[in-house]
């Protein structure tokens, strides 16, 4: 259970003479949920992390710097994390002065509560604003331009002018911090309470150029008529209608809500399911902008955009140094963020079609028939009032289907392949594959439930080879 104020157990195990500083007190004056605590210590920080593990226990420790030696504990149930670090100065106010926003740069020692506020931060949270503490701000340390981004869009707070201008002229030196950095406040972002403000505040201190350059240069790529913007705003315009999926998922029909309690799982990096989905929103159409052709008669096409902008997706998440799980899952809904459109064509889709589906579509079936959603609703050009229903119609029969593929598993097959070989008289090898393939549909289908069902419909399908 979160606390609103730093956990007793945890400030009773720091050493006396210690500061808290940062988020956590102005959280804790704001009343919000007190998770991630930053402490300042005279003494030596991986003294001070291990005897706050040995107190509290259940927890564990890790260095996050070798060159300014801070450490961070880690409550085994997620409740909190503390980072310890070395006092930046000879005292107190030197520290605060290092620091970012006037709102981070409160402080109070140890087992008092007298705050510490040398650059009037108390002030900027009753005005809702975020100050920068001083001209450096930002070129001490880069990544501070996209915390802003994301304090910004998890406070509401506005940010003063020459805040933004601080933060736009060290926007292009983002690009030089380390992957793993950019990804710790970007996935925060993504996978805030307000992504798209907070993509919009990226751009427009140029901080957004220097993480997503590929995503900028979706901006003025107009698309075909089908369309009615162009490839930056349909994105952005995605995205947005995920988010609304998510709130909402009855609109796509009786699986929804179970569709939404699985993409509430756990993904890697610190995301949910759902955020991964948000990413997949960012990136579904990334080629566009490189595959754009323009045929004869002005009628506009983006050939293989799907496949490159799978072999983009995996460039982009490798340069952010992501789990390869994440990143595995957002280059399936990239690659496959088509197939429920293309299958509208073919209606009405048989069994057969949705197991192909879900076969192609594995692991991320739900995540991408999701994505597939938010991406017709987002598509409102010509003929859209007949296309968006007939799409939602055909992603609820395949969310259906993946929700409880997803849950009860792919069924056994009704024969193993060696046994298929041995009752067809035939070798193993890349023919009895096919078969068990054909089997494999035909089961789902429900035109075969035995062993010996599936031995004679392989039967009848090499013979009409």
């Amino acid at each position: 259970m979160s606390s609103t104020t730093v956990p007793v157990e945890v400030e009773g195990a720091l050493p006396v003479g210690a500061w808290i500083v940062g988020g956590a007190v102005r959280d804790e004056i704001l009343g919000r949920d007190v998770i991630d605590v930053d402490v300042a210590v005279t003494g030596d920080p991986e003294v001070a992390a291990a005897a706050l593990r040995e107190t509290v226990g259940n927890s564990a420790m890790f260095s996050l710097s070798d060159a300014f030696g801070a450490w961070r504990v880690v409550d085994h149930d997620r409740r909190w994390q503390v980072d310890i670090s070395p006092l930046g100065g000879a005292t107190i106010s030197d520290d605060l002065s290092h620091r970012d926003l006037t709102v981070n740069a409160i402080a109070r020692e140890v087992g008092s509560q007298e705050l510490i506020d040398p650059f009037g931060g108390r002030k900027d949270l009753e005005a809702k604003v975020l100050r920068a503490v001083g001209p450096a701000a930002f070129s001490e340390d880069p990544l501070r331009v996209l915390r802003l981004v994301r304090i910004a869009g998890e406070l509401g707070f506005e940010v003063e002018s020459a805040t933004l201008d601080m933060a736009s002229a060290a926007s292009p030196d983002i690009s030089g911090v380390s992957g793993e950095r950019q990804l710790m406040e970007f996935g925060r972002i993504i996978g805030g309470a307000d992504p798209l403000t907070g993509l919009r505040l990226m751009d427009a201190v140029g901080a957004l150029e220097a993480v997503l350059p590929e995503l900028t240069q979706l901006r003025g790529i107009g698309q075909s008529r089908y369309h009615h913007l162009d490839c930056f705003d349909h994105t952005l315009m995605v995205l947005e209608q995920v988010l609304l999926l998510e709130e909402s998922p009855d609109v796509l029909g009786d699986a929804g809500p179970d569709a939404a309690a699985l993409l509430s799982g756990e993904m890697g990096d610190g995301l949910r399911r759902w955020d991964a989905v948000r990413l997949g929103a960012l990136l579904h159409d990334i080629a566009k902008s490189s595959t754009r052709v323009e045929y004869s008669g002005g009628r506009i096409g983006f050939p293989d955009h799907h496949i490159v902008g799978t072999e983009m997706t995996a460039d982009i998440l490798a340069r952010l140094r992501t789990s390869t799980r994440l990143s595995s899952a957002v280059q399936a809904m990239v690659k496959h963020h088509m197939d429920a459109g293309f299958m509208t064509h073919h209606e009405p889709v048989s069994a057969r079609d949705i197991e192909g589906y879900l076969v192609s579509t594995e692991p991320v079936s739900v995540d991408v028939t999701v994505l597939s959603a938010a991406d017709r609703l987002a598509t409102r050009g010509r003929r859209s009032d007949e296309a968006i229903p007939r799409h939602i119609g055909l992603c609820e029969k395949l969310l259906g289907a993946a929700v409880v593929r997803e849950r009860q598993g792919t069924p056994p097959p009704l024969i193993r392949g060696d046994d298929l070989a041995a009752a067809l008289g035939i070798p193993q090898g890349p023919q009895v594959g096919v078969l068990l393939v054909e089997l494999a549909a035909a089961q789902y289908a429900g035109e075969i439930s035995t062993s010996e069902e599936a031995v004679a419909h392989a039967q009848r399908f090499l013979a009409g080879q």
